[in-house]
């Protein structure tokens, strides 16, 4: 689906969180913020310093541990009003988009987003 952006996002995270199917990873607390992002555990990558926000849907949970069950980046993608985006993906308030203009891709807060309409 196509977006245009309404509102302008930073990425916090200059050094997201890259994950592999089958790779295990300890886990954090939950997300509590005032955002409505619900189903979000900070995770930390075993052996390496890399930790970030993972979805639950694609965590196997085994008490402090879990194991990844598809590929997954925290990667957010840093835009401004205006830009038009491709939603590929939306998982908890979040959608992995493709910017039109240089095929980047990351995570965009789906508040930042408006379904694109063509003018008529």
């Amino acid at each position: 689906m196509k977006y245009v952006v309404v509102k302008k996002h930073v990425s916090n995270y200059p050094a997201p969180i890259t994950l592999e199917q089958g790779e295990r990873v300890q886990l954090g607390q939950p997300y509590t913020g005032p955002e409505e992002w619900p189903n979000w555990v900070f995770c930390y990558k075993l052996n390496s310093p890399q930790k970030g926000w993972v979805p639950k849907q694609i965590l196997d949970k085994y008490e402090h541990y879990a194991v990844v069950k598809e590929k997954y980046t925290a990667k957010e993608l840093t835009v401004q009003p205006g830009e038009e985006v491709e939603g590929m993906r939306e998982l908890n308030g979040w959608i992995w988009c493709k910017r039109v203009r240089d095929n980047e891709a990351g995570w965009i807060p789906s508040s930042c987003l408006k379904i694109y309409q063509r003018a008529e």
